[in-house]
């Protein structure tokens, strides 16, 4: 009786589990080294950075709202003056940031521009006005592929190329705040994404430091609302929502 036969076949098998082998590799250790060793995490999100922190007094501000511990006592007001017309400065980001899941991996998608226009009006301690404008198109993930999906299919952006955010309600602080002095506050605004205007409503903080005057925030999107495609695609999977986030500085004109 030849021996060949047996032999011929755990060649086979252990062949056939190297494959298998290399192919789980492949699969899941492959995306796991890109995202966490090569790609690199995300950019953390675009917020004030910690400072003294005192809530608006129309606002019950919670922990998750405040941005960061407070690191001594200011006077919650200002004798100073800060009415007029403040424009977008440089040093503006707005962006989006999506959760993303990749052959199992659990990655985020932050893409962000710089190209924004706008302004407040301020009278008193109030926020009277307010209107932006983001250039869709020039909005940069660090994935050519990521960039040419939300460019095209998703945000198309040949037909939509701006989106903007119009303050519906005017922001009281109250009083104005001490220089250096973190004030958290609730926005109520319309915002146009892909051609689709919703009211929305969502929590902002500022900061005036000297001449200029900083706002962060963050807009929860659900992309059905605004009739944009969900972003998944190849291997790529996401959820139906993602954030629209932003850190706006302004100088006064």
């Amino acid at each position: 009786m030849s021996i060949r036969g047996p032999r011929r076949k755990r060649r086979w098998l252990r062949w056939l589990v190297a494959v298998v082998v290399v192919l789980v590799l492949f699969f899941v250790g492959g995306p796991f080294v890109y995202i966490h060793f090569i790609e690199g995490k995300a950019p953390a999100p675009l917020r004030l950075s910690t400072a003294t922190t005192t809530p608006a007094p129309s606002t019950s501000a919670s922990p998750a709202t405040t941005a960061g511990t407070a690191t001594g006592a200011a006077s919650a007001g200002s004798s100073t003056s800060v009415d007029g017309t403040w424009k977008v400065a440089a040093g503006s980001v707005a962006g989006y940031r999506i959760k993303e899941i990749l052959f199992g991996q659990s990655n985020t998608a932050v893409g962000r521009t710089s190209t924004i226009t706008g302004s407040i009006t301020i009278v008193g301690s109030q926020v009277s006005t307010g209107t932006f404008t983001v250039d869709m198109t020039t909005v940069k993930s660090d994935q050519t592929e990521r960039d040419r999906q939300f460019q095209g299919r998703i945000m198309d952006t040949a037909q939509y190329p701006t989106s903007t955010f119009v303050l519906t309600k005017p922001l009281d602080l109250g009083s104005i705040p001490a220089d250096g002095v973190v004030v958290t506050e609730t926005a109520t605004g319309n915002l146009t994404l892909h051609g689709t205007t919703r009211s929305v409503t969502f929590t902002v903080q500022a900061r005036r430091s000297g001449s200029t005057i900083s706002v962060s925030g963050s807009i929860p999107i659900v992309f059905a609302d605004y009739n944009i495609s969900n972003p998944s695609g190849g291997p790529a999977q996401t959820s139906d929502n993602g954030t629209l986030e932003f850190l706006l500085n302004f100088t006064q004109v």
